[in-house]
């Protein structure tokens, strides 16, 4: 039975001039004019507009330490007031050696890493998965390493992730490493990592990010390699956030009256002051210095206080949010800390990643 729109938009509580205009783009089937009426079938359903449910995106993750880049990659945290919503990232397999770092993946990441040399377990990788990441270890290009390149048993370990390319074909790949890889001394290095992935078939861009000009109270430099696969859009870098440095006492001040705490990781190294590195102090009203992994306890000074960092400070200094947590042993703590990616930083690395996916099926 035909009926008029007015009746129509009443029976669905809409107004009449929903259904007016829903009628003139042809959104109701049945609708038509009867002179300069609009009249319209009776049992005809209101459309419903079908909502688009975007598939979750698929990582990879190799390296994954005690999962700072994971867990910016992911979102859905709040750092220092601000919060980084959750993006369509879904990791569904991570790789880390050391034990400890393995467990404290669990605890804030999820069940999906698997533990152990990569090498052992590369037949393990799934067959397909949109991203790849990871953080190769970097101690032979750090300049407070030994400078091998990648020539270094260690900093030669990105093949595996080359190969974990190769034999998953993603999408697209990030890869990150310490600001000293684009030294001159290092420069073969470099272009050597960079010609392996071009082979692969991917347009390969380079990049060196100071962590500070994203939201992280830090002064770290990190390159990130990313590459597109030829048949994907370019990726275009995250600018830096206007007004968004952060300076040490900002990050940390409100921990100044705290006790020591164990579970919260307020624990600090009592080395004394030598003569090896780390022994700087703090500047409250800059960012702090860059978290080393392997200080061997001599982390930096507090600015004001007459001790060194505790782990929670220097987790806040790299960017975790207080619901982190580390497994209570100092040591362990100290060296995941620092090695990890700062969760804000891979935040906004994740948020250009996705959006090289999203172009893709515009």
């Amino acid at each position: 039975m035909l009926i008029a729109l007015t009746e129509y938009a009443e029976k669905h509580n809409r107004s009449s001039d929903t259904i007016r205009r829903m009628a003139e783009r042809g959104a109701l089937r049945t609708a038509h004019k009867i002179g300069r009426n609009w009249v319209v079938d009776s049992e005809e359903s209101y459309p419903v507009k079908k909502r688009t449910i975007k598939k979750p995106i698929t990582v990879v993750s190799m390296f994954a330490g005690c999962g700072g880049m994971d867990f910016g990659f992911l979102g859905g945290f709040d750092f220092l007031g601000k919060h980084y919503d959750k993006t369509r990232f879904n990791i569904v397999w991570a790789n880390e050696i050391n034990p400890a770092a393995c467990e404290v993946y669990k605890t804030n990441v999820g069940d999906h890493i698997v533990e152990g040399d990569i090498n052992d377990v590369m037949d393990t990788l799934p067959s397909y998965a949109d991203v790849v990441i990871g953080g190769f270890p970097c101690q032979d290009i750090s300049i407070n390493g030994k400078m091998r390149g990648i020539k270094g048993a260690r900093s030669g370990l990105y093949v595996t992730m080359v190969e974990a390319v190769r034999r998953i074909q993603p999408k697209v790949f990030v890869a990150e490493n310490v600001g000293g890889l684009l030294l001159k001394q290092n420069k073969s290095s470099l272009d050597k990592i960079l010609e392996d992935f071009g082979k692969l078939g991917y347009k390969v861009h380079h990049a060196l990010y100071l962590a500070s000009e994203y939201g992280v109270p830090q002064t770290r430099e990190r390159v990130f390699i990313v590459g597109t696969r030829e048949d994907m859009p370019e990726f275009v870098p995250p600018n830096p956030v206007p007004d968004s440095s952060i300076t040490a006492k900002e990050a940390i001040s409100d921990l100044e009256p705290l006790e020591a705490n164990k579970e919260f990781s307020h624990i600090w190294s009592l080395a004394k002051v030598s003569g090896e590195q780390g022994n700087r102090r703090l500047i409250a009203e800059r960012s702090g210095y860059t978290i080393r992994a392997e200080c061997h306890g001599n982390i930096h000074f507090h600015y004001s206080l007459p001790r060194r960092i505790s782990m929670r400070e220097a987790a806040r200094i790299q960017s975790f949010p207080d619901t982190f947590r580390f497994l209570p042993k100092l040591r362990e703590t100290e060296r995941q800390i620092g090695n990890a990616v700062p969760p804000v930083l891979a935040w906004h690395v994740a948020q250009a990643v996705e959006a090289v996916i999203e172009r893709e099926s515009v």
